[in-house]
């Protein structure tokens, strides 16, 4: 019997797991996507909010702030690109300053620090923003993360710290025992003490498996455009227009990499797999965003994509037990600011709930880092000459839109979360993540991935079963 079984590997479940790691626990993960961190956290705005911006008392707050200041530690235990650049919140109509203030006083509720900036300040620190703008706050405790390695350096830290990572493998049922339960997947069936219910999207049919529920989740997409990142020097942080009751609204935001996204749109939408884009929201994004950046240069957009939110119904966090059984932990409704959260999320899931219902013994050899990675791009030309000399494999570019090399890919493929998927090795390694996205590299990264895993070229998947892109062979060769 398992200890505890995490339904779901995106950022929550993978931090959670990563949490529980540090104790003699038999932990198993089941995610039914071909890779974590694969549905919400591989396509949300990558930004650790402050935490000013939610409604006082809430779990939201309460967990936003605590999460943020833990992410420095974190993201040096786990190699992840990380800034604490600061965000700006832009006023640019005079009926909105009742607003303004409001957000101001908030912050001071939620004991976060805020400047109030005027038109001139904030041209000092932007100035490629809108002369139409009247004035901003500035939360200079926030920050961007790249959410992709976050997710990944997590998952890959638990599996290096005992946890057990099923991929592929989506729960169908659960039925509930005198003090354990029987969770059943396409592949298998699992007895466990607790089940920790990180399910996304998914988590309200998940919870509904046991026990009735007063809470769903609403499928919320927000569409996004990705600039190429020789769009250098557009914005050096984050910046926001004033929230409404959709959300944080749409922004013009750098990231880690040093591309620069728009977005997201946020409409509510009964499809949970609804991930397409359209003409007209992409259109409105454009003009939201030179409403706040004007001269955006849109000819270098490299890619449009979407992603879907899990928006609660109780428009909070939704984490506790569910009905009546103490030992099936929901973790539901995990929105924005949940990726800011989640450090602490995972702390408070763990020491609030798991404790209550199973003891826990510290291991004495838990390693709270992973192995560096190497990124070619970033090294010296002396350092990038030491290393090809000891593995010429650093020294073959494959991906020239991000200078990635033949090494980081191998490197990626022999970690304890490897990628399954095109897709996959591009979050972890970056390559196909340029201005070609692919047309480059994508070859020999499809080759190395059927070697890996022992399989034809045309068995490669870009991303879940069933989306490969070479479809047959058309020529046999001879190699007579």
């Amino acid at each position: 019997m398992k200890d505890i079984v995490i339904i779901g590997a995106g950022v929550t479940g993978a931090l959670i797991a990563r949490e529980l790691s540090k104790y003699n626990l038999d932990v198993l993960v089941l995610e039914k996507e071909h890779d974590v961190g694969n549905v919400t956290s591989s396509a949300n705005s990558a930004i650790i909010h402050s935490g000013y911006d939610p409604k006082p008392g809430t779990l939201k707050a309460k967990l936003n702030v605590k999460g943020a200041s833990l992410y420095p530690a974190l993201c040096d235990e786990l190699d992840v690109s990380y800034s604490m650049c600061g965000t700006l919140t832009i006023i640019d109509d005079e009926s909105q300053w009742p607003i303004f203030k409001e957000l101001l006083e908030r912050s001071k509720a939620n004991g976060v620090e805020m400047l109030s900036l005027s038109k001139e300040e904030l041209l000092k620190l932007e100035p490629n923003i809108s002369p139409n703008a009247l004035g901003a706050l500035y939360a200079k405790k926030a920050g961007i993360v790249n959410p992709f390695e976050l997710v990944v350096n997590a998952m890959e830290n638990a599996v290096d710290n005992g946890v057990v990572l099923h991929v592929n493998e989506g729960v169908v049922d659960i039925k509930a025992k005198d003090n354990y339960f029987v969770v059943k997947t396409n592949k298998d069936e699992y007895e466990t003490k607790v089940v920790i219910n990180a399910a996304g999207l998914y988590s309200d049919k998940i919870a509904a498996m046991v026990s009735d529920i007063d809470w769903h989740i609403i499928p919320r997409k927000g569409e996004y455009i990705l600039l190429d990142h020789r769009t250098a020097g557009l914005v050096r942080r984050p910046i926001f227009p004033l929230p409404s009751e959709k959300g944080k609204g749409i922004l013009v935001a750098p990231t880690t990499s040093g591309n620069y996204y728009l977005g997201p749109s946020s409409e509510p939408q009964e499809d949970r797999d609804d991930y397409s884009t359209d003409s007209a929201t992409l259109a409105n994004i454009k003009a939201n965003a030179s409403r706040l950046v004007p001269n955006i240069p849109y000819g270098d957009t490299i890619r449009v994509f979407a992603g879907v939110r899990s928006t609660p119904s109780t428009h909070d966090f939704i984490i506790g037990p569910n009905g009546k059984y103490d030992n099936f932990i929901n973790v539901a409704g995990v929105e924005s600011p949940g990726l800011a959260s989640s450090p602490a999320i995972a702390q408070y899931v763990v020491h609030d709930f798991v404790e209550k219902v199973l003891p826990l013994k510290a291991k004495d050899n838990f390693n709270p880092h992973i192995r560096k990675h190497i990124k070619i791009k970033l090294l010296s030309e002396e350092e990038r000459n030491k290393l090809v000399k000891e593995n010429p494999d650093y020294g073959r570019i494959v991906c020239n839109c991000e200078q990635v090399s033949l090494g980081e890919l191998k490197d990626a493929l022999n970690r304890s979360v490897p990628p399954h998927s095109i897709k996959g090795m591009k979050r972890r390694t970056r390559a196909g993540f340029g201005r070609c996205q692919g047309g480059y590299c994508l070859g020999t990264v499809s080759m190395l991935l059927a070697e890996k895993y022992g399989i034809e070229l045309t068995e490669v998947n870009y991303d879940n079963d069933g989306s490969n892109l070479i479809v047959e062979k058309i020529k046999k060769v001879n190699n007579d």
